[in-house]
């Protein structure tokens, strides 16, 4: 069962969360939840605007826990549905665009990303709640931080399978085909024509490419 430490302001919940499994200080699976976050992570090293009152939050579990038939590679995939999957149920028309961002309609509100420490994992997310920077959109329900939180984890301890978390994923997998993601090597690849495999891969002009966030 997940233990939760809650902040009022941290720089960044997943720099934060990294020190203390390193140095040992705490126990996985662990949850940190912040009010504020003044200098968030997000994907290819990029910054994350944290606004007051939106969702900032890092959890850390052992790889060991994790389903037997998920790919370390495909987390972030897997982590993000679950709390799609949550967020559907409050009745959210939330969506993700491969492979961790939040997607209201066209518009991001916001994304996920996974580090490997030793042999565990730790994930960062970053969810627009109640209000959003420019360019951006925010959650179209409204709903209490910790009680996200609650519903959330207890979903994660459930440790439902792969496969069966990717069978719904891959019926909205066809939302993607107007947009775009980057390579390892930060190119810009189109999601128009990929071709999405079983273990979330997808494979673009005959390359396979993983989330790899």
């Amino acid at each position: 069962m997940f233990q939760t430490l809650y902040l009022k302001s941290v720089h960044s919940t997943q720099s934060y969360l990294k020190n203390l499994v390193k140095s040992g200080e705490v126990k996985l699976p662990y949850a940190v939840l912040a009010d504020i976050q003044t200098d968030g992570i997000g994907s290819r090293d990029n910054t994350w605007t944290g606004l007051e009152g939106n969702f900032f939050l890092s959890f850390g579990v052992s790889i060991d826990s994790l389903p037997d038939d998920l790919k370390l590679e495909s987390s972030s995939i897997y982590f993000s549905y679950i709390l799609k999957d949550v967020l559907s149920n409050l009745n959210s028309s939330v969506w993700i665009k491969w492979p961790n961002d939040f997607y209201i309609d066209n518009c991001k509100i916001g994304g996920m990303i996974t580090n490997v420490v030793g042999n565990n994992l730790i994930c960062g997310v970053g969810l627009n709640l109640l209000q959003a920077p420019k360019g951006f959109s925010s959650l179209d329900i409204v709903i209490n931080r910790e009680k996200l939180l609650k519903i959330y984890l207890q979903n994660i301890e459930k440790k439902v399978p792969w496969k069966q978390v990717f069978s719904k994923y891959k019926l909205e997998f066809h939302r993607n085909k107007n947009f775009s993601t980057h390579n390892n090597n930060n190119e810009i690849i189109s999601l128009e024509n990929v071709e999405l495999q079983n273990d979330g891969s997808i494979i673009s002009n005959g390359k396979r490419m993983y989330s790899l966030r």
